[in-house]
C-alpha cells in the first residue's frame, strides 16, 4: 500500500471531489480521463464518472464502503441507476434533510460513525445499506463526523483534538486504531484532503513530511 501525491482541478482537496472504496474511484463527469486513469491506478481501482444531485462535490455527498452506497434526497433517479449498473453495490438514498452525507458518516467495512445531527430513526438505514453498526457522536467537537475522520480496513486518522477517550470509542467501532492527523499542511479536515481504500492512500499535493510520516503509521502503509 502506497501513498500518493495528486491534486484534483489544480486542487490539493482531492477528497471534495472524488470518492473511492476497493473497487471504484468515483470521479466528477468531466473531469480529464487521463487524470481519471491515474487516480485508478494509485488506488488500483476501476473508474466511474458520476456527479450527486448534479454537481461534482462527490465527496462531501457520498458514502461508499465495499457493501453499499449512500445517496442524499436530492440525488437525481438516472445518477441513482448509473451507480447501481457500475458497481453492483448497494445503492440506496438516506431521506434525511442533510444532503452533505460525507461530511457526516464516516464508514469503513468494519463499521460508521454517524453524526448526531441525522436522527436516530436513520441508523438502521445507514446499517442496512452498508451492512456495519453505526454509532452517532461527535469529533473534537464538531459535528461534521464524516469530515474528521477516515478509516479503511487497516487505520484510520482523525481530528488532532478529538478526546482520549473518543478516540478510543470511535476506533472500537471501526474496528481499528485511528491516529490524531492532519492533511494539507495543517488542516484538520481530513477527508477533504484525501482518498483511502485498502490498496492505496492519494492526499493532497500541500501535505508535508510530517503528515506523510503520520499517514504512513496511521495507516499501516508500511505492513
Amino acid at each position: 500500500m502506497g501513498i500518493f501525491k495528486y491534486d484534483v482541478y489544480r486542487n490539493p482537496n482531492v477528497g471534495i471531489y472524488a470518492k473511492c472504496n476497493d473497487k471504484f474511484v468515483f470521479i466528477p463527469n468531466g473531469f480529464a480521463s487521463t487524470k481519471a486513469k491515474n487516480l485508478a491506478e494509485f488506488l488500483k481501482t476501476d473508474y466511474v464518472f458520476t456527479s450527486v444531485a448534479n454537481t461534482r462535490l462527490l465527496g462531501p455527498m457520498m458514502v461508499v464502503n465495499n457493501r453499499g452506497l449512500l445517496l442524499p434526497h436530492n440525488c437525481h433517479e438516472e445518477e441513482i441507476s448509473h451507480l447501481k449498473k457500475s458497481t453492483g453495490l448497494n445503492v440506496d438514498i438516506l431521506d434525511t434533510k442533510h444532503t452533505a452525507l460525507g461530511n457526516l458518516i464516516c464508514a469503513n467495512d468494519k463499521g460508521a460513525v454517524m453524526s448526531p445531527l441525522i436522527p436516530t430513526e436513520y441508523v438502521k438505514k445507514v446499517e442496512d445499506v452498508l451492512r456495519v453498526e453505526v454509532i452517532r457522536k461527535r469529533v473534537a467537537g464538531y459535528h461534521q463526523t464524516g469530515a474528521m475522520t477516515v478509516a479503511n480496513s487497516k487505520g484510520g486518522v482523525i481530528h488532532p483534538s478529538t478526546e482520549e477517550e473518543d478516540i478510543k470509542t470511535i476506533s472500537h467501532v471501526l474496528g481499528v486504531e485511528l491516529e490524531p492527523a492532519t492533511i494539507n499542511g495543517g488542516s484538520p479536515y481530513l477527508c477533504s484532503g484525501m482518498l483511502v481504500n485498502n490498496n492505496a492512500t492519494v492526499v493532497g499535493g500541500l501535505t508535508n513530511g510530517p503528515e506523510l510520516v503520520m499517514l504512513t503509521k496511521a495507516f499501516r502503509v508500511e505492513d
